[in-house]
């Protein structure tokens, strides 16, 4: 049925690119992923690739208020990410995995750091999700997957910017999507993660876990044009270890997406915006970025 390629080409949201500036204490960026981001695809070789540009409005403390300044940055990022499916089931779901490779430029300049400009652009940390196991009903699909992200990019404990965290985390994802309709022209999902991280290089500081949600109500049009509301909920759970303070970050956004599939030249395009309405920084961090995100993904079946 053309409608569930085209709802699986949505999905591919099992992970995501690692951004230092505005992910919570972890690797995993929100807002990522959104409309139908709960449904593994069928069998096969799939390439995505991400570009976003996250622009700062601001850096606040752990209560959530800005300090004072005029303190900026930007993030850019492409990721290419690659999906296989296999013909084999585990526990009644499909299986596959996957591989993430990030690129990222980041800039951050910081009255709050005595009018210093900060900066780094290279590859990111890598990601290597060895399970997917997607779950598909008649009106609901459920994914569950679990990768790890390695300490491979540089990393610099005095530059914020850095491109490399200095630490490793395992990440869970756990997800679903419900059809309203049979002909599936409504929907909601929503897509978590939890990231359990190791000790950071050169500063003894081991990041508590955090968990994310990224969800979505979609709706398709007669042209196949899908459109919906978007947003995420971002929380540290934990304090990180060793950390001069005692603070969890947390971080919430609202948007709304656009997305067309393209069946005879297998791909989907995709583009987001969110805005963030609420931040706080975590002990590790000591700031947290509070700005707004456009991401463009497109999608092609190999």
């Amino acid at each position: 049925m053309k409608y569930q390629k085209i709802v699986w080409l949505a999905a591919l949201g099992t992970s995501a690119i690692a951004m230092p500036a505005f992910a919570v204490n972890g690797h995993y960026p929100p807002g990522i992923e959104g409309l139908s981001a709960a449904a593994a695809p069928p069998e096969g070789l799939y390439y995505r690739g991400y570009l976003l540009r996250y622009d700062v409005d601001n850096f606040n403390d752990g209560s959530g208020a800005a300090v004072p300044g005029d303190n900026s940055g930007t993030v850019t990022a492409l990721a290419h990410r690659f999906i296989w499916m296999t013909d084999k089931q585990f526990l009644g779901a499909d299986y596959g995995m996957e591989t993430i490779i990030p690129m990222l430029d980041i800039e951050f300049d910081l009255d709050v750091a005595g009018g210093q400009s900060f900066k780094d652009d290279g590859i990111g940390d890598l990601f290597v999700g060895p399970v997917i196991l997607g779950w598909h009903g008649a009106q609901w699909d459920a994914t569950f997957a679990a990768g790890h992200w390695f300490d491979t990019a540089d990393f610099d404990a005095r530059n914020p910017a850095s491109v490399g965290k200095g630490y490793g985390s395992t990440m869970l994802t756990l997800g679903g999507m419900w059809h309203f309709d049979q002909e599936k022209r409504w929907n909601v999902s929503a897509l978590s993660r939890y990231e359990i991280k190791t000790e950071q290089d050169n500063t003894g500081i081991t990041p508590g876990d955090s968990w994310l949600v990224e969800w979505g109500i979609g709706h398709r049009l007669a042209n196949g044009l899908e459109l919906g509301l978007v947003g995420y909920d971002a929380w540290q759970l934990e304090a990180d270890e060793d950390a001069p303070t005692s603070d969890k970050a947390e971080r919430h956004a609202v948007g709304a997406e656009a997305g067309y599939f393209w069946p005879t030249a297998g791909v989907m395009l995709k583009g987001a915006y969110y805005h963030e309405y609420d931040a706080s920084a975590g002990g590790l961090k000591g700031l947290e970025s509070e700005g707004n995100t456009v991401r463009l993904q497109l999608t092609k079946f190999l």
